[in-house]
């Protein structure tokens, strides 16, 4: 069995060799590509091809802050097992793993060189009409095949227990349910929207709401979670969708996954008066808005056509997924206001709003994605897509 050790280029490209069965006769050249917070990831390729190799390892600690926060390396195996067995039921839209080797915490993956971060192509305003639809559908499969719709209930108590991953969870409970709502050393507040900050960190009723997502978020295991689906973990080219990025995952609620990426597509439509003027930000955030119409629509739509094979003769009870569905939908909403909330004062924000050059401006996008994210919260009960619409709509028309 190998002996860990922190790869470097050189490593990267003899595990490419190894694994693929390549000879000294061919070329391999690498280079370090990773700009993430918790790993290190090479590419490896013959010099002059388009495709190669994705190398990723899991470092013992977390890196863009260092050896004083040491993190379990088995976070590579959790996300290699998340990534195939998500792989297993829509391995259109989920990156394939060549290979893992769980001593060296180092996985194989696809090159997606000809996919772009979806942020990124945000961010640039680029336009990729089938990709809301695409995730929406990917996530209405990952979470059914891993629910208590498709699994018995042995499956499903086994399946919880094989994807544990309480080192990294407790990170996402503390770094979107705590610290953003109250004064804490990990929080990064710019001057100019400390006042909201104090504001939010004073509002004992959205604190209480908070909790209960919280406790959800703990205790509710509907399916298997992809544990930290943003614009950033998802590569998107012409007609292709492909999601990256799973060592966060674990069981919990079907909600959160949705409501994270409603979050991150909303940060988008938040930071649009910052980034252009207001006809062109009026139109970009129109398709903000359509594409998480999308996103809800096929999730909503893929996941009823599932549940009617349910061999579960409870769960099949006509009218109770449409039930369940709504619960879904008002869960999203509360974790889509805590992961807009934590984005813009939390510990790691967003190249949406960071990037926008003007303070001024900046802070006041700014403290749109505060307002917004504490309505999501406080309102999720009672908004329904029509009402978020006009809440939305309401937005664009206000700047």
């Amino acid at each position: 069995m190998s002996e860990y050790r922190i790869y470097q280029v050189k490593d990267a490209i003899a595990y490419v060799r190894a694994v693929e069965k390549l000879g000294d006769e061919v070329t391999l050249q690498g280079e370090e590509i990773g700009d993430g917070n918790l790993n290190q990831v090479f590419r490896v390729c013959s010099p002059g091809e388009s495709h190669g190799f994705i190398v990723k390892q899991a470092l013992p600690y977390i890196r863009c802050i260092g050896e004083s926060w040491p993190l379990t390396r088995d976070r590579a195996r959790i996300e290699a097992q998340i990534l195939l067995r998500h792989g297993e039921v829509c391995p259109a839209h989920t990156v394939a793993v060549r290979h893992y080797d769980p001593a060296l915490s180092v996985m194989l993956l696809e090159d997606l060189s000809d996919h772009r971060v979806w942020r990124q192509a945000l961010l640039e305003d680029q336009i990729f009409p089938e990709a809301a639809a695409q995730l929406g559908r990917y996530l209405a499969r990952v979470h059914y095949h891993s629910s208590a719709f498709h699994l018995d209930y042995q499956a499903q108590q086994a399946a919880m227990a094989d994807f544990a991953n309480p080192e990294l969870m407790a990170i996402t409970e503390a770094v979107i349910f705590v610290d953003p709502f109250r004064y804490h050393e990990r929080n990064n507040v710019e001057p100019l929207i400390r006042h909201e900050a104090e504001q939010l960190w004073a509002d004992a009723e959205l604190k209480i709401k908070v909790a209960r997502l919280k406790h959800d978020f703990r205790t509710k295991g509907e399916a298997l979670l992809h544990g930290d689906l943003h614009t950033g973990s998802v590569m998107v080219a012409p007609g292709k969708l492909k999601v990256i990025d799973a060592e966060f995952g674990g069981y919990g609620p079907m909600g959160f996954d949705v409501g994270v990426m409603f979050a991150n597509l909303l940060l988008n439509f938040c930071s649009q008066p910052g980034r252009h003027s207001t006809i062109t930000g009026q139109r970009v955030q129109q398709l903000r808005l359509e594409e998480i119409r999308a996103l809800w629509g096929s999730f909503r739509d893929e996941f009823v056509a599932l549940a009617a094979h349910s061999a579960d003769p409870a769960l099949a009870e006509p009218g109770y997924v449409q039930a369940l569905l709504r619960q879904v939908w008002r869960d999203a909403l509360g974790y889509a206001g805590c992961e807009m909330i934590r984005r813009t004062i939390g510990i790691a924000h967003v190249a949406d709003l960071d990037g926008i050059d003007d303070p001024i401006r900046r802070a006041a996008c700014q403290r749109q994605a505060l307002a917004l994210g504490s309505r999501l919260i406080m309102e999720a009960e009672q908004l329904n897509g029509t009402a978020l619409d006009l809440l939305l709509q309401q937005a664009i028309a206000g700047g």
